[in-house]
């Protein structure tokens, strides 16, 4: 962390936060932060099992993708902890049940913040490997039988398989998440792309985590920034 005064007053904050939390903490939230996307995006469209949404946003967290958006048309997601594995508390998971339908306003949001809609599917000749990642994206998964909606196919920018090699049509949606999530990671880390958070959204991220992890954090982020303006 830099020298006090040239901190800004979120670095500030985490700096009392990092007083109170432990070193291996620490450590952790440094190099994690620095790795976290939102290049990319994933979409989850009515997913009907709850154990595949939570592998999914488990799946998120390990490839350092901070933002899952959950579109919620007929269900209500509730988060297995055996499954997730604590992952709630560190990617952000975006709930679209408003709007109708709830689809339309989930993408036009995303497209209005500059991402490109992309969706898989089994019915197409574009591979995931050869998809142009230079700007943001939204991958989208459809639900386990059907696959993706009318809406999502009419939003769409383009559509992409996840290359199979069997009789089987189509992978798990948490099987298809990890690979198409391995192969996108892995073209961003080989890219000149601009795919980290800037230092304050990482600040922000951290400050976050902390009060995740301490019981009465959102309190004690309030009294930290209370202390701060009154000893400026």
């Amino acid at each position: 962390m830099p020298k006090n005064y040239f901190m800004t007053k979120d670095e500030k904050v985490l700096h009392e936060f990092y007083k109170i939390i432990t070193e291996n903490k620490i450590e952790k939230y440094e190099y994690i932060a620095s790795e976290r996307t939102k290049h990319i995006t994933i979409v989850m469209e009515n997913i009907q099992k709850n154990h595949n949404a939570s592998a999914v946003l488990r799946t998120c967290d390990c490839f350092g993708i901070q933002n899952l958006h959950a579109i919620e048309k007929s269900v209500n997601y509730e988060i297995q902890r055996d499954i997730a594995l604590g992952a709630g508390n560190w990617v952000d998971l975006h709930s679209h049940s408003e709007g109708e339908p709830p689809t339309v306003e989930c993408l036009k949001k995303l497209k209005s913040e500059g991402y490109r809609i992309i969706a898989t599917s089994p019915h197409t000749n574009t591979s995931i490997q050869d998809l142009d990642i230079t700007k943001p994206i939204a991958l989208v998964f459809g639900t386990e039988k059907r696959g993706i909606s009318t809406e999502v196919k009419e939003m769409t920018d383009e559509l992409v398989k996840i290359p199979m090699y069997g009789f089987t049509e189509s992978f798990n949606i948490s099987v298809s998440a990890a690979i198409a999530l391995n192969i996108l990671r892995s073209k961003l880390q080989q890219s000149d792309i601009d795919w980290k958070l800037s230092d304050n959204e990482q600040t922000l991220l951290k400050i976050k985590w902390c009060t995740k992890i301490l019981r009465d954090g959102e309190k004690i982020e309030k009294e930290i920034r209370a202390r701060l303006i009154e000893s400026e």
